[in-house]
């Protein structure tokens, strides 16, 4: 089922960072590298986490989180941003490490942009690791496209040549 979350206190913190767990203990290493003690930087980076989505995310423009759920688990979930009518930015696109690799990220990706296409003509933006093959898979598979080799952050207005620019882009 697809789920829509349009401030922070709708969120199950638990659930969410279900899904983000693997990426929190990789951000460990980048947020927290004298912390020998790797629980401890888990719950560090899951607080810090939580805290930009509450007092950053949800006090941008027009946010949501989408969360595609299963018997009660969260097993996919990714943010949007819409910066100006019929223009949206995407992050953090992420699928449970146990439910990988059957499309559940994929899934989740189309039904938004079916729920976003009840809303009329839009272009969607996102930004991909260049060595990330499962994401940039799951975006093509799903109608984007690359469109530049270097992306964008809309909301942290910068490019990094890091990762690639996609967009997906609806018209009636």
């Amino acid at each position: 089922m697809l789920r829509r979350f349009d401030c922070f206190s709708e969120l199950d913190a638990g659930k969410l960072m279900a899904v983000y767990e693997e990426s929190n203990f990789e951000n460990t290493d980048y947020f927290f590298p004298d912390i020998q003690d790797k629980a401890e930087a888990v719950r560090k980076v899951e607080e810090g986490f939580l805290s930009y989505l509450e007092q950053d995310f949800f006090q941008s423009t027009n946010p949501s989180y989408w969360i595609l759920e299963d018997s009660g688990q969260w097993i996919s979930a990714l943010r949007l941003n819409e910066l100006e009518p019929g223009f949206y930015y995407l992050e953090a696109l992420e699928t449970r490490p146990d439910s990988r690799r059957k499309g559940y990220g994929a899934r989740l990706l189309t039904e938004v942009l079916e729920a976003l296409k009840e809303k009329g003509p839009f272009t969607l933006c996102d930004c991909v690791g260049k060595r990330n093959e499962a994401s940039l898979r799951t975006h093509r598979k799903c109608g984007f496209a690359i469109v530049s080799d270097e992306g964008y952050d809309y909301l942290n207005r910068e490019a990094d040549s890091r990762v690639y620019g996609l967009q997906y882009q609806y018209s009636e």
